[in-house]
């Protein structure tokens, strides 16, 4: 399978928004507000109604569960101990590296659901849901707490504050009890969903900007390393050792190799760090994601 050429609609799309804000009239001022939009309202929907509608089996996705949560701990473990390792502990400063941390280890779910289908077949979407679902409130915790330490910021107020915690939390309760959205709100709410994938592909490209990696250069080789390559072999080694079957294997390869949320350089701005700065380190894992997805789910695979 030509991964490259499987991943060409949401990279044109991505592309398509970059092209539309540098060289129309719909510039930042419009695609700001489109951001706010889709990370506050249009994206929470889309991932409560992806958790709620496939019943999770927890015998049968525990593996992938397990190897999902494993993953996560080792990109964040691998990005917290960064400064602390030899000859970068005085090159990275501690400010860019709270807000640059996360970079390592979030993922763009836009991507990653709009993939998961032509991934896995019709297993890929409640598959990646499942692995959004327990991946999510984690990876957002370990995001917040550098820069709420560094900058102190009141880290409870910031989770409970965070929109894409909220979603999964509530879609992964519904999901458990066995509560299900009324038949008679389902299309509205998949027409919802279908507006935040598009749009939230768009305002990635909108985003992207490279002038700002100039600075840091080191902490930014680091941790899209991780990302991009650290993380897809972890993902290969933990699915010959938790035994996943092909498609869980797929599915989570995929996962590993997604690029970094688009969302990052929201959250760090909204913080008081540097946003350009994680706007641009987002723009080049944009990028990044053109030869990783295919490593992963080609040559490892």
């Amino acid at each position: 399978m030509n991964y490259a050429q499987l991943l060409l609609p949401d990279f044109s799309i991505i592309l398509a928004g970059y092209l539309i804000c540098r060289y129309t009239a719909l510039n930042r001022t419009v695609w700001q507000p489109v951001e706010s939009l889709v990370y506050f309202l249009l994206f929470p929907v889309l991932l409560f109604q992806s958790i709620v509608k496939s019943p999770i089996q927890l015998a049968e996705a525990s593996g992938l569960m397990a190897a999902g949560l494993l993953l996560s701990l080792g990109g964040i473990a691998l990005a917290y101990a960064l400064p602390r390792l030899p000859g970068l502990r005085a090159r990275i400063g501690a400010r860019e590296h709270a807000a640059a941390a996360q970079v390592a280890f979030r993922f763009n779910s836009f991507i990653g659901l709009a993939l998961a289908e032509r991934v896995a077949g019709s297993q890929g979407l409640p598959m990646i849901a499942v692995l959004i679902g327990v991946c999510v409130p984690l990876l957002n915790v370990a995001a917040v707490w550098p820069m709420a330490r560094q900058g102190e910021h009141h880290f409870a107020r910031e989770l409970l504050r965070n929109p894409l915690i909220l979603a999964t939390v509530a879609g992964l309760a519904c999901n458990l009890l066995g509560l299900r959205i009324p038949g008679w709100m389902e299309p509205t709410v998949q027409r919802v969903g279908a507006a935040s994938l598009v749009l939230g592909l768009m305002a990635a490209g909108a985003g992207m900007q490279l002038a700002q990696l100039q600075r840091a250069r080191l902490l930014s080789a680091a941790v899209l390393t991780i990302r991009h390559l650290l993380l897809p072999l972890l993902a290969w080694v933990l699915a010959r050792v938790l035994g996943l079957d092909a498609t869980q294997g797929a599915v989570l390869l995929a996962f590993s190799a997604l690029p970094t949320a688009s969302s990052c350089y929201v959250l760090a701005a909204r913080m008081g760090y540097n946003g350009a700065y994680v706007g641009g380190l987002v723009t080049l894992s944009t990028l990044l994601g053109l030869a990783s997805l295919p490593f992963a789910l080609g040559a490892l695979r």
